[in-house]
């Protein structure tokens, strides 16, 4: 399955959530389902399978993998002797694209994704433009110089679309971003229920 390339608020009006990694919009102003007849599903009852499901795309869309991704992440969620949810969002949240968004230099991880592969940020002072690599405690990031002077990055630093998680310190002068430590199984930034996640791929891989 190929990442989702459609409307995103389409996406938050099915999932009745805000996904600040996928869209800075928000989908207050149509809290429905979409499609002609989304205000009868408000109230809707969904199978456990449903809820399960739902709680999985949640965490693929905001974090705008394909299904192939997902699953190999939980797949290394599993190795850990660790709560495997937890784990997971750990995994999620140490991605390049995705520290380069919470570190406030993009608007949306695909934003994220699309400067990192145009090689607009480095890594530890090397130039990269893979978005999917996983930072470590004490991996240093920032835009290049050419980075800087994009319009949307300077923006962004401004006015970021979230609060800077405690585990990611800024060094504004210098626009260098650190993972000072691991985060944790409530990094994710919208409400997540992990075991459904997890329980919805204990019979599928």
């Amino acid at each position: 399955m190929s990442r989702y390339t459609g409307p995103r608020l389409k996406v938050l009006r099915a999932l009745g959530i805000d996904l600040p990694g996928l869209s800075r919009k928000s989908m207050q102003e149509r809290n429905q389902p979409p499609g002609q007849h989304g205000a009868r599903k408000v109230n809707g009852r969904k199978s456990e399978f449903g809820q399960q499901l739902m709680e999985k795309q949640k965490l693929r869309y905001n974090y705008g993998l394909t299904e192939r991704q997902l699953r190999r992440a939980v797949a290394d969620a599993k190795k850990d002797r660790g709560a495997t949810g937890n784990k997971l969002v750990e995994l999620l949240e140490r991605r390049l694209d995705n520290m380069v968004f919470r570190a406030g230099f993009a608007p949306t991880i695909p934003a994220a994704r699309q400067l990192v592969s145009h090689g607009h940020f480095q890594l530890n002072g090397k130039r990269v433009t893979i978005p999917s690599i996983r930072l470590r405690i004490g991996d240093a990031f920032g835009p290049t110089e050419a980075g800087r002077k994009i319009d949307l990055v300077r923006a962004t630093l401004e006015e970021p679309a979230l609060e800077r998680p405690q585990w990611i310190s800024l060094d504004h002068e210098t626009q260098t971003a650190r993972l000072t430590h691991l985060p944790d199984g409530d990094a994710a930034p919208f409400p997540l229920d992990l075991q459904r996640v997890v329980e919805y791929y204990a019979t599928r891989m």
